[in-house]
């Protein structure tokens, strides 16, 4: 991992479930990278694909969508609507150059703090390795020049 790039993680959590998970994974003071920025909503059903693209806008190297478990939903069928624009979001990020690995959907309950920790750390890992957002050319660039020449001819 390079020191000098620290990405930006941004995690639309459902309040019901992974919330919770995230919060308990805290109070079992697990570690997990702090470079993750949480924003609560009430279920992932409410996220537009305009939200994450926004994430992306102001900085996010990557981007998690977290809800219920699929047919546990509190609002019945939200985190299914989000799944759906995830997968969307993928296909738009490849059409546009960029990568679909930086936004992913996840499903964790209230009562799993451990696997909320288990993800915060793999996408901050797949954030390292995919390098800062190519929207930020600034960072990119820099990022790419310190790089050794075998890793960026690959």
């Amino acid at each position: 991992m390079n020191p000098e790039y620290s990405p930006k993680v941004v995690g639309f959590l459902c309040r019901w479930c992974s919330y919770t998970g995230a919060d308990l994974a805290g109070a079992m003071r697990l570690q997990y990278p702090p470079n993750i920025r949480i924003i609560m909503v009430p279920c992932t059903g409410r996220i537009d694909i305009l939200h994450l693209l926004q994430a992306f806008e102001v900085g996010a190297d990557a981007v998690f969508v977290s809800g219920c478990h699929e047919g546990d939903c509190h609002y019945v069928s939200g985190n299914l609507y989000a799944r759906k624009r995830v997968e969307r979001l993928k296909e738009i990020l490849k059409e546009v150059g960029l990568e679909p690995e930086r936004v992913e959907m996840f499903h964790v309950s209230a009562s799993e703090g451990p696997q909320f920790a288990a993800i915060a750390r793999e996408m901050t890992e797949r954030a390292y390795r995919l390098g800062p957002n190519p929207m930020h050319r600034e960072a990119r660039a820099a990022w790419l020049a310190q790089r050794p020449a075998a890793v960026s001819a690959a």
